[in-house]
């Protein structure tokens, strides 16, 4: 039986060595691993752009696949390493909120009390899906022999990610535990005929991806406002006219956009920016 694929999102760039030690680890326990990159631009310390880059990917990729997601602020401190067992994957992961976006209904919460602040990020626990588990990796024998205290990447993560690739079990990885860390996230409000939502993500191109769905949205969309800016309709492409417009983009969320330009910089948002939708 082929090796499943083992995929690596992570904030540590292409211009230092990291990552090529992280997938040394990884060839030197599998030498048969097939191994994908999301993405190594994650913004540094960025959990929230992580785990939207994540939990926008994870899907394309077979169930059996391990997805290792590294943005690690809180490396060397009580923070969990987990490895987390879905029906839609497997994730190896620091337990400081980067599962969110990939959670069933991305975890939609209202802000309230019960939070801690985790590596510059508000996070709670949420009990575990009915049909997923979840491990404390705290089998020693999975790691490598010296473990990094700055490094579990290399020296925590990576060697379990190659042990699964083998078909060791994920119960023989760790302690089970019934909960994981997410961060807070909102569901668009319906205030009379005008739904206001955020942009939760901003691209390399400037895009600015909201939280709000084509099913959150009744109707046709008459106008769609940020930052100062009124976009009269949708648009079904980046291309059709120039200028600030507004559509659904691949990720099935509505985007602002700017054609040829980018968005962010051009209104002077980013996460977190009001948007209103009216139809």
């Amino acid at each position: 039986m082929a090796s499943p694929f083992i995929t690596l999102t992570t904030d540590f760039g292409v211009s230092d060595g990291y990552i090529g030690a992280m997938k040394g680890v990884l060839l030197g326990i599998n030498p048969e691993a097939t191994i994908v990159d999301f993405s190594h631009d994650v913004p540094p310390q960025d959990i929230a752009y992580a785990s939207f880059v994540l939990g926008t990917t994870y899907s394309y990729f077979c169930a059996d696949t391990i997805h290792v997601a590294i943005v690690d602020p809180g490396v060397g401190t009580t923070r969990r390493p987990l490895l987390v067992v879905a029906p839609v994957g497997r994730f190896v992961v620091p337990d400081n909120g980067l599962i969110t976006y990939v959670m069933p209904g991305s975890i939609h919460l209202a802000p309230q009390d019960g939070l801690s602040q985790a590596s510059g990020i508000a996070v709670r626990k949420t009990a575990l899906p009915e049909d997923w588990t979840a491990y404390v990796l705290d089998e020693p024998q999975y790691w490598r022999r010296s473990v990094s205290a700055t490094f579990h990447g290399r020296d925590m993560f990576a060697p379990v990610a190659a042990h699964l690739s083998l078909g060791v079990s994920p119960t023989d990885m760790g302690t089970p535990v019934l909960d994981v860390m997410v961060f807070d996230t909102t569901s668009p409000t319906l205030y009379g005929e005008t739904l206001y939502g955020e942009v939760i993500f901003v691209d390399r191109f400037g895009n600015l991806i909201t939280n709000m769905t084509r099913s959150q949205l009744s109707g046709d969309v008459s106008e769609v406002e940020i930052g100062g800016v009124t976009v009269k309709g949708l648009n079904r492409s980046y291309a059709e006219e120039g200028g600030i417009l507004a559509l659904f983009g691949s990720h099935g969320y509505l985007e602002i956009a700017e054609r040829n330009g980018n968005a962010a910089q051009s209104l002077g948002v980013k996460v977190g920016a009001t948007v209103l939708v009216r139809s």
